[in-house]
């Protein structure tokens, strides 16, 4: 169900997406690693019609466009890049876990906590499809627009929008495109 079966969604059914399933996807999906513990996933539910259009603004495809606008629920990814100043609560077996990245240059900073964000969106997908429910992930918005609009603070960083809800039974209507065999990705050393 998780990988052989599960497909991206392209069409959803007119049935919302709880608070109480994404707390449950969440509880299910926090236990997956990062490194050092970061944990810097942070996550804008998009319910409001309001929020849906600002949204809207920012996603670059008109399929993806039409995706966004038919899910029960939108769910915008970010990395915290100031993920570090929970470090005494998330890795306390380095006590000096935070000074480490608090002294590191801002781009090292940076792409830990994307990179790291980027891990826990995959989880979080996966979680989706172990709940019954479909994702469709869009990464083709633009990011700077999206980030000033959702997180003017600056200190969060859009990586995808995640729309999430039940599919509609066939949808996609198309074959799943192949994949590439083992020999293609894996050598030996």
């Amino acid at each position: 169900m998780l990988f052989r079966d599960a497909r991206t969604a392209t069409e959803f059914q007119d049935v919302p997406v709880s608070d109480a399933q994404v707390r449950a996807i969440y509880e299910l999906v926090k236990h997956g690693p990062t490194a050092m513990n970061q944990q810097p996933m942070r996550a804008v539910l998009v319910r409001s019609e309001p929020a849906r259009g600002r949204l809207l603004e920012h996603i670059v495809e008109n399929n993806n466009k039409a995706e966004t606008l038919a899910a029960p629920l939108s769910v915008v990814i970010a990395a915290d890049l100031d993920f570090h100043l929970r470090f005494s609560e998330t890795f306390p077996v380095l006590p000096n876990a935070e000074q480490v990245y608090a002294e590191a240059k801002s781009e090292v900073r940076t792409a830990s906590a994307v990179m790291n964000a980027h891990i826990q969106l995959a989880y979080f997908i996966i979680g989706v499809r172990a709940a019954g429910l479909a994702a469709a992930p869009v990464t083709r918005f633009d990011h700077q627009a999206l980030d000033a609009d959702f997180f003017p603070g600056g200190k969060l960083r859009a990586v995808a929008v995640v729309n999430v809800g039940v599919p509609v039974p066939g949808s996609p209507g198309y074959p799943r495109p192949p994949r590439l065999q083992y020999e293609d990705v894996f050598i030996t050393a």
